[in-house]
């Protein structure tokens, strides 16, 4: 507490950004190693991505260096949006005492995520469509082939119209709620624990990193799943009112993924999820903690 929700907003979307830089080579690489061998069952298809460190070298190959950091400006806007959004219910939640309650960490953190995801969720399924193009070789699922990100808004909205941007969201956003919910109970949690422990001086960014990865772990197992559905709705071939063409929605999806691709299908780039997600539930959190710590010393100093 002691943050006005409104600067809460601006923290957390600055947050957000300041992680994504940094962990977005990351997201490439998930995104392929879930879209590979899509509904197809294990060992009957080529797999140009195996396991996080070839698949980096897999796709510094084939685009690059940059290719690393393809869907950046897409995953800039997704940050800002829903982790803008994401702290500020949360913030709102804290003030009005329902973190208090039994319980109330997890709910304010489901909903806070739910509501991000929904927000952000066009900048979402762009930064999706990116970063899976690359050359034929190496492709795996649907190619979107936009030549920019306003190209791809451009494109996307003249054939679907505003929902058509919104396509994807029904995975979007239990994933975020999952994925939120996890995050923002055990980061307090674990970080009250070690705070009680003693290990640290008070008030250390060390006790922070230390709650962000114990954090990261629940969030990884709880996710992933979602993850992968999420990934999946997002880039799938569309007909041209908009349905999509191999899932009918999340459920559908769910069930599909299970039986053709086994229930570890589900599960497709944990490794990356993890390792994106450790260090950005460290970094978007230790920077909203010290952003936090920074506006409240110059609020007191006012006084």
């Amino acid at each position: 507490g002691g943050v006005p929700p409104a600067v809460d907003l601006v923290l957390g979307a600055a947050a957000g950004c300041l992680a994504c830089v940094l962990t977005n080579p990351l997201e490439v690489v998930k995104t392929r190693l879930q879209l590979q061998g899509e509904l197809q069952p294990p060992g009957t298809y080529p797999r140009p991505y195996r396991g996080v460190l070839r698949a980096v070298g897999a796709v510094c190959r084939a685009d690059g260096l940059r290719g690393l950091q393809k869907g950046l400006a897409a995953g800039l806007l997704y940050q800002g949006l829903m982790n803008g959004v994401r702290f500020y219910c949360y913030s709102r939640a804290e003030d009005a005492g329902w973190t208090g309650y039994p319980g109330g960490t997890v709910a304010a953190g489901a909903v806070a995520g739910a509501v991000g995801a929904f927000v952000g969720s066009p900048a979402y399924l762009v930064k999706t469509h990116l970063q899976a193009q690359t050359l034929a070789a190496v492709a795996v699922g649907h190619q979107h082939n936009h030549e920019s990100i306003s190209a791809a808004f451009e494109s996307i909205y003249k054939q679907h119209g505003v929902a058509g941007l919104w396509r994807g969201v029904t995975g979007a956003v239990p994933r975020v709620a999952v994925g939120s919910a996890a995050q923002l109970a055990t980061f307090t949690s674990a970080k009250d624990w070690v705070c009680e422990r003693q290990w640290f001086g008070e008030g250390s960014w060390a006790t922070v990193l230390a709650g962000g990865m114990v954090s990261g772990v629940a969030v990884a197992v709880a996710m992933t799943p979602f993850d992968v559905v999420s990934t999946r709705l997002y880039n799938q071939p569309v007909d041209a009112d908009g349905t999509g063409k191999l899932y009918r929605g999340f459920l559908d999806c769910i069930l599909q993924i299970s039986s053709k691709e086994g229930l570890l299908g589900l599960y497709k780039g944990i490794g990356a999820v993890y390792l994106r997600l450790g260090p950005h539930t460290v970094l978007s959190l230790f920077f909203w903690d010290e952003l936090r710590k920074m506006v409240q010393h110059q609020h007191r100093g006012r006084r």
